[in-house]
């Protein structure tokens, strides 16, 4: 037998994010607790199909008209244009002048990407400024979508808070016409948000600079509680009348994860650029994977053009929401109850599914060395992977962390 092609080929290092998971699973304690991964879990500790999701998907079972033929290469109309609604609100002046291109996608992931070769073959500025830190799989996407990537400053460790001069100085400083990605809410990894007021000002910088603003919403709802307050920094851009893209998931609001339904809608001046621009998103979009697929684009349209449905699901996003808000109080009360040295009232301050608790990475491999915690190096853990029963066990491993490691 000869030699494989393959026998000089490195073996990759694993997903820092997945990677967290495949030790967790190999770990046989009893007390061991996974809070890498970005996944709603119940108080029990078990994943969640939410109630109006089996509703949905019951329907369409039922449904003898249902076919499984090809999707256009855009996806689902109806799903298209319920995500659009979502995002921008119903009465959003750019959907009334049919100024958005809406495409299905696979999830946020999908819909950053096809957005990325968009631009990269359409618009005449290259660069793309993300925060720092951003969400690991950002740099990558943008990068092998033939954009340039840059960072703007945005957490500050000193107050675990916004390092929002910082953010200013730094988008101030970008080309004329720089794509800058922005999370619409829940910022990931630290769960840090501009305020309202911040948000304002961002708006007017990037606008003044002509910078283009590629909206990241991965937590609509699933941040606060409500749909409306977590899309307010996005509708602040639409509502001036200028361009800007905006990628959604519901893989965390609906806990569609493995279904990967997402969509990309790039808001346009006119409603004549929108129609060519979704011309072009076909042309990225059909080689790419032809065209999305039914089943995950088909629950969410079912449930947000159902009334009933619609309301049922706001409840039971708000309960998600809510229980993760009671486990960053919970988290702060038993730090607080041991004397645990340092500030921690950035656990309550930070929004959406994950806490930036400030441990540096010997203090994270201590906690999962004696107490079998499993968290991202950076010492982002995952609020949702709380419960009250395992609370203690995680004060416990951060007390300790905290007061034998520097």
């Amino acid at each position: 037998m000869s030699d494989s092609a393959f026998s000089l080929i490195a073996r990759a290092p694993e997903d820092p994010i997945l990677g967290v998971t495949v030790a967790y699973n190999k770990d046989s304690d009893p007390s061991k607790l996974n809070l890498g991964v970005g996944a709603y879990r119940t108080e029990e500790g078990k994943p969640l199909v939410l109630n109006v999701v089996r509703q949905a998907e019951q329907k369409l079972v039922n449904d003898p008209s249902r076919v499984k033929e090809y999707l256009p290469i855009v996806g689902l109309a109806d799903f298209n244009k319920c995500s659009a609604k979502l995002i921008f609100g119903a009465d959003s002046p750019a959907i009334q002048e049919n100024r958005v291109a809406t495409v299905q996608c696979l999830s946020g992931t999908g819909s950053l990407r096809v957005g990325g070769e968009f631009l990269a073959r359409h618009y005449y500025e290259k660069t793309v400024y993300i925060p720092s830190p951003t969400w690991g799989n950002h740099p990558k996407i943008f990068t092998l979508a033939g954009l340039s990537v840059k960072t703007y400053r945005y957490y500050d460790p000193a107050t675990r808070g916004l390092d929002f001069q910082g953010l200013l100085e730094d988008l101030g400083n970008a080309p004329t016409g720089a794509i800058v990605l922005l999370h619409a809410c829940a910022h990931n990894p630290t769960g840090v948000d501009p305020t309202l007021d911040q948000w304002e000002q961002i708006r007017k910088l990037m606008r003044s600079k002509g910078l283009l603003p590629f909206f990241d919403s991965a937590y609509q709802g699933f941040a606060s509680g409500s749909l409306d307050a977590d899309a307010q920094s996005v509708r602040l851009f639409v509502a001036d009348g200028g361009e800007c893209f905006a990628a959604q998931s519901y893989a965390k609001n609906m806990g569609l994860y493995a279904e990967r339904v997402g969509a990309l809608s790039i808001v346009c001046k006119t409603a004549d650029v929108a129609s060519r621009v979704e011309s072009q998103l076909k042309l990225v979009i059909r080689p790419m994977y032809s065209n999305p697929p039914l089943h995950g684009a088909s629950i969410v349209a079912t449930i947000l053009k159902d009334s009933n449905l619609y309301h049922e699901w706001t409840i039971e996003l708000k309960a998600m929401a809510d229980r993760i808000i009671s486990m960053r109080k919970q988290l702060l009360e038993a730090l607080l109850a041991k004397g645990t040295p340092g500030d921690w009232t950035h656990i309550i301050k930070q929004i959406g599914m994950f806490t930036f608790t400030g441990l540096n990475a010997e203090q994270v491999a201590f906690m999962t060395r004696e107490y079998h915690i499993y968290m991202t190096s950076d010492g982002r853990i995952s609020m949702a992977g709380l419960s009250s029963k395992t609370v203690p066990h995680l004060a416990n491993a951060m007390h300790a962390a905290v007061t034998r490691i520097a």
